[in-house]
């Protein structure tokens, strides 16, 4: 099967279930059901703070982020998203499933439902891609081995910069323009990453219509748009996309500010002289991979745009 093609049948028919005792409905995607949505985003709300209305309503949930949803009469009760990851590594198309929004209602916890669901994830992906993993915080460790997952370590990376002059723009993800330049960008993907994300629209502008709103920069000279931050003398490059007609260090170099000293890498560069590497510990936060474990023999991380 070519995993490139591969979409999954997806409906928003409820089917219904027996989960240990108690029935619930069954939903594989929820975008376009209004009252479900309206219940999954209060779930969100209450578990993350986070509401993905805003998200829906700009156009770009696409197909890419598919909940898988048990509700309990017309409630949104337990959850697990199913996130298509298109990237590549050593010039070979991967397509990895990345799990997220793994959240379930205090009053129906301990019932069953997220392993339920998880088992459901796997039976539809787990032969139709070729690594599924997540990021787990440290209350859940040992749920996932139970899956086969294994725990996994990235590295970040990190080079000394000066300042080099440029002009950047800021970008106002308000103004349609500006959206535009930078999706157009998009499709160029990062020709500095190892393992970069593409073909993924929906989650870019998650992050950049919300998040990362003011962190958004144009270098015209290079054509490059940079998703970056300022952290006194850090400078925080998340990801950039370009034609890739400069080097890494020209885009960092022109992005630092006069007192800027070192870059931190928000994603695995591919050519790492000059670069220090070190071990990347997040609080509450575990990588967890089953199948194909790239982690194991090489010293990267997911681009952090990539999270979901």
């Amino acid at each position: 099967m070519n995993l490139k093609e591969y979409r999954p049948r997806v409906s928003d028919k409820k089917i219904k279930y027996n989960i240990n005792g108690n029935e619930y409905n069954f939903i594989k995607d929820i975008k376009e059901n209004q009252l479900v949505r309206k219940s999954f985003n209060q779930l969100a709300q209450d578990t993350y703070s986070i509401n993905f209305e805003p998200w829906y309503q700009s156009g770009y949930w696409g197909d890419d982020y598919i909940p898988y949803v048990l509700l309990h009469e017309d409630k949104v009760v337990s959850n697990v998203s199913v996130n298509i990851i298109n990237t590549r590594w050593e010039k070979q198309t991967k397509r990895y499933i990345q799990l997220g929004t793994v959240m379930t209602d205090k009053e129906y916890r301990g019932k069953g439902l997220s392993r339920w669901l998880i088992e459901k994830v796997l039976e539809d992906w787990k032969d139709k891609c070729d690594t599924i993993y997540l990021f787990a915080n440290d209350s859940v460790l040992n749920f996932y081995p139970k899956f086969g997952f294994e725990k996994a370590l990235e590295h970040q990376f990190q080079k000394k910069v000066s300042k080099k002059f440029g002009i950047v723009n800021k970008l106002d993800m308000s103004v349609a323009h500006d959206r535009k330049l930078l999706l157009d960008t998009y499709k160029f993907s990062n020709p500095f990453s190892a393992l970069p994300m593409e073909n993924n629209d929906g989650l870019l502008m998650f992050y950049c219509l919300d998040f990362m709103k003011e962190n958004i920069y144009y270098i015209e000279q290079y054509k490059a748009v940079v998703v970056a931050e300022y952290d006194d003398e850090n400078l925080i490059c998340y990801d950039i996309f370009c034609p890739g007609e400069c080097t890494i260090d020209d885009i960092l170099c022109t992005m630092a500010q006069p007192n800027t000293k070192i870059a931190t890498i928000g994603f695995t560069p591919k050519l790492i002289n000059g670069f220090k590497v070190s071990e990347l510990h997040e609080d509450d936060t575990t990588l967890f991979v089953l199948k194909e474990n790239l982690f194991k023999d090489n010293k990267i991380m997911f681009p952090l745009l990539s999270h979901a």
